[in-house]
């Protein structure tokens, strides 16, 4: 019973990403590509158990969450302000525009699945997560999304299920890397829509006073059923021939597999809209608390600042669907933008995570986990400078093939770093007496 209610508790991180850019990306990566992209989701999944289990350590090991830890190891000077402001707009400012997606997609779900005007919808929606947030701790908040996940994933997995794949095709695709002409945009959304950097920072706030061994039995198990819901989307995708939209989606379904298909997607579609639409806000308060909440009773969950950073970013994504935003170009070019800025957290949390003075011998990454650790980090760094060299090219007119970007990518993000494992080897001679 223990470990079910473990995984129960860590559905918050599963919750978080499959969001409608899951939906929307993984569905639009079948559409366009067939299973080729599916190893990009075995790969995220596996990256996100990694990173998850290291931010999580950070604050059982240290006593620290991951926003603290980093506000104390690059404090004061120039380069602690650039660190600050570096994770500040990766999470906090970078989840307004992530929450923007979630309420277009979860109205988009809405009005597809009920007469509901879409408006009327992103209101109800945004009223009912500011209750949720207004009332709730984190324990109650992982507790109504596990619930929703669970019908969430049904959804997706039974339907997934349902069109009987090939078989061989998809452990292919799952295994074997491969990067079709025109898929970068997709393929880095896909890493951008699983491995979420405010989920860093989320699981890192909500560890404290857990058993490491608990959760690491529980983050696992969550973290790989989403992934499975994650490819049971991609799978649905590939079966939809002509221009991916939502209502493509649910009439393929509803021709395949009878008419309760359609409204079964709409309803997958609103619940990751509205799970995530609970957990971004959620998250950029847990981070600006760990980064400015010296005075813990000025931060605590119910006060005025805690309230008012996620009532903020629950308001940017409220805007957005009220200004009737077109929903499916703006959630991929969020998940891309996402995959660009996570690096940034994963170098810090690389940093952190092998920090002897603040981990001690005990905590720091031995050299299995930290191969795996560090191999995550080099490509995502990859697939982020790539995003970078991807739009660059499209702003100044330049033609330049995947493979090009891909390379050009690699010998940057292996310039960076080298820099970076010095960097970590001075932390990990730090010594616990040394750093007191």
């Amino acid at each position: 019973m223990k470990r079910i209610l473990q995984i129960l508790f860590w559905s918050v991180i599963p919750a978080a990403f499959i969001g409608p850019g899951t939906v929307t990306t993984c569905a639009s990566a079948g559409a366009g590509f067939g299973y080729a992209l599916l190893w990009a989701l075995t790969f995220s999944t596996i990256a996100t158990v990694v990173l998850q289990e290291a931010s999580a350590r950070v604050t059982i090991i240290s006593g620290r969450n991951l926003a603290e830890a980093i506000r104390d190891r690059f404090r004061g000077g120039a380069t602690g302000l650039l660190v600050l402001l570096l994770v500040l707009g990766a999470v906090v400012l970078g989840n307004a525009a992530y929450e923007a997606g979630n309420v277009l997609g979860a109205s988009a779900g809405a009005a597809l699945g009920s007469p509901v005007d879409a408006r009327v919808a992103t209101l109800l929606i945004g009223a009912v997560a500011a209750a949720v947030l207004w009332v709730g701790t984190p324990r109650v908040v992982t507790t109504v999304l596990a619930a929703t996940v669970a019908f969430m994933g049904i959804a997706f997995l039974v339907t997934a299920f349902l069109l009987r794949p090939p078989v061989g095709e998809v452990l292919r695709g799952s295994v074997v890397p491969a990067v079709p002409a025109g898929s970068g945009l997709l393929l880095l959304g896909l890493v951008g829509t699983t491995v979420v950097p405010y989920n860093l920072f989320l699981g890192s706030g909500i560890a404290r006073g857990q058993n490491l061994r608990d959760i690491r039995f529980g983050l696992t198990v969550a973290v790989l059923l989403g992934g499975l819901i994650s490819m049971g989307i991609l799978i649905a995708g590939a079966d939809l021939e002509g221009t991916f939209s939502y209502e493509a989606v649910s009439a393929m379904l509803s021709a395949r597999l009878g008419g309760w298909a359609g409204p079964l997607f709409a309803w997958g579609l609103f619940a990751a809209g509205f799970s995530s639409a609970i957990t971004a806000p959620l998250a950029a308060a847990v981070t600006a608390r760990g980064l400015f909440g010296q005075e813990t009773d000025r931060w605590e969950p119910r006060s005025c600042r805690y309230r008012a950073v996620w009532l903020g970013v629950l308001a940017v994504g409220v805007g957005f669907g009220l200004a009737g935003v077109r929903p499916i170009p703006a959630i991929i070019l969020a998940q891309a933008l996402n995959g660009v800025v996570l690096p940034f957290a994963a170098v810090f949390l690389l940093v952190i995570v092998n920090d002897r003075g603040l981990m001690g011998d005990a905590g720091i990454n031995g050299p299995v986990t930290n191969a795996v650790t560090a191999a995550v980090v080099a490509v995502t760094l990859v697939l982020g400078v790539s995003g970078v060299l991807r739009a660059a090219a499209t702003t100044f007119g330049r033609t330049t093939t995947e493979g090009q970007i891909l390379g050009t990518a690699a010998v940057i993000a292996a310039l960076l770093l080298v820099p970076l494992f010095l960097w970590v080897r001075r932390a990990r001679s730090i010594t616990p007496a040394a750093a007191s």
